[in-house]
């Protein structure tokens, strides 16, 4: 099986050197494209349209700023090219994720009496224009669209800004042009890259600035993201596919090997990572492995993933696997366990959770109506996948009583007065100078 070499190795014996790797793992370096990105962002903010129009004449040469965005008719003759069983089944992905994610919204006013005379709550308010940026170019991802659109319209966003990479002839592959459409799109733009992610995050004349964007997307999209955070919000910075399957003795050795294989597909940096507490396991996946490798498509890029961030771990017990489970923080978790609803309350770190035989991760990343725009590269101790908690602003409100405030007013003025602030210590006591 040509220079990749697979072994199986006890967590136990890592070096910290390899244990580091694997925690690392392969991530976007946004490092060395960030000061070409600078620029080219610079460059956007002070020409708008002019300098997106000199990179995407390589689609045209004789490009107007009108064709950057589609049209009703290429969205009517994208309906009419999709192959009918693919736009069903993306309909019907989309009831699921809509489902799900309309699960997610909270009542519009929250309130609590904290004290007598003294109500304190929030309203629950969406944004009013978010950017959605779809992954695109010589590949296609409709799933992207319905999955970053979906949970914006079910958060009551106005504007849906959609942007996509465009193919040769500036064409967008016709299911990421229908899928934008059914789930809710209101504009959108051939546009890709840094000038994309610019673009919304400045305003031009034909692209609306936007107060967020979100999406996946390759190192460029990832460090124009975080070079105009600030400018707009943005969700989690995203790298490379990655998955941990968590087994025991009790899992399929073929099942375990396909969904290995299904999260390394992805392209040469993706990472997949088998821990389980039954070595037999491991060495059968392995096996499998190596048989079935010769005549899979994508090979190169399968072997060059296998050489980089994968591993098959054996653990003394499940407690040392779930303390590596729970360092990895993956963006994919999978359980293959006798009982993995008894280990779901001791997961603390993880983007998506799959939860026995029958839970594969692609049925994740299209149909089951969670979302898979989700955090990479251990980011998943601080990022939660992307859903309806992210188009939302939550601003706070209090209305207190004279009695309410009477009850509180020492203690504010106590409080003022300590910080060096007498006229906010005013702002309370004026109210009760003349009682």
């Amino acid at each position: 099986m040509g220079t990749v070499a697979l072994k199986v190795e006890h967590l136990e014996s890592l070096t910290p050197a390899r244990r580091e790797q694997l925690l690392q793992r392969s991530h976007t370096e946004v490092t060395d494209v960030l000061e070409e990105v600078r620029g080219i962002l610079a460059a956007l903010k002070r020409e708008g349209d002019a300098e997106t129009l000199r990179w995407h004449r390589q689609y045209k040469a004789d490009l107007t700023v009108a064709e950057l965005e589609v049209s009703q008719a290429e969205i009517e003759a994208a309906y009419a090219r999709v192959d009918p069983e693919v736009l069903a089944a993306l309909k019907q992905a989309a009831v699921q994720i809509e489902k799900f994610h309309a699960a997610q919204r909270e009542r519009e006013i929250q309130a609590l009496e904290v004290a007598p005379g003294i109500l304190a709550g929030r309203l629950i308010r969406p944004l009013e224009r978010v950017g959605c940026y779809i992954p695109g170019g010589l590949a296609s991802y409709p799933s992207s669209a319905l999955m970053t659109i979906l949970p914006a319209k079910v958060a009551g966003v106005e504007e849906i800004i959609a942007c996509t990479p465009p193919g040769p002839e500036l064409a967008v592959n016709p299911a990421t042009l229908a899928a934008a459409h059914l789930a809710g799109a209101t504009r959108i733009f051939k546009i890709g890259g840094p000038w994309a992610i610019g673009s919304l995050a400045y305003g031009t004349e034909l692209v609306p600035k936007v107060d967020k964007i979100v999406g996946p997307g390759n190192k460029w999209v990832t460090a124009a993201k975080l070079l105009v955070f600030g400018e707009v919000n943005i969700d989690s910075p995203a790298g490379p596919s990655e998955a941990l399957i968590l087994a025991d003795d009790s899992a399929e050795p073929r099942y375990v090997a396909a969904d290995f294989l299904s999260q390394i597909e992805h392209d040469a940096d993706a990472a997949a990572v088998l821990v389980t507490t039954h070595e037999p396991l491991a060495r059968r996946v392995v096996e499998i492995l190596a048989a079935e490798l010769p005549s899979l498509p994508r090979r190169e890029i399968l072997e060059a993933a296998l050489a980089g961030a994968c591993a098959f771990l054996v653990a003394r017990d499940l407690e040392e696997a779930m303390e590596f489970t729970n360092a990895y923080a993956a963006e994919h978790l999978q359980i293959l366990t006798r009982e993995p609803f008894a280990l779901l309350p001791r997961i603390r770190h993880a983007g998506s959770i799959f939860l026995g035989a029958y839970a594969p991760v692609p049925v994740g990343d299209y149909a089951s109506g969670t979302n898979h725009v989700l955090p990479t590269g251990g980011c998943a101790r601080r990022f939660s996948g992307l859903s309806v908690d992210d188009f939302l602003k939550k601003p706070t409100f209090q209305h207190l009583t004279r009695e309410g405030l009477a009850a509180l007013k020492d203690t504010v003025i106590l409080l003022a007065e300590a910080e060096g602030l007498p006229l906010h210590a005013r702002a309370v006591a004026e109210r009760f100078r003349y009682a």
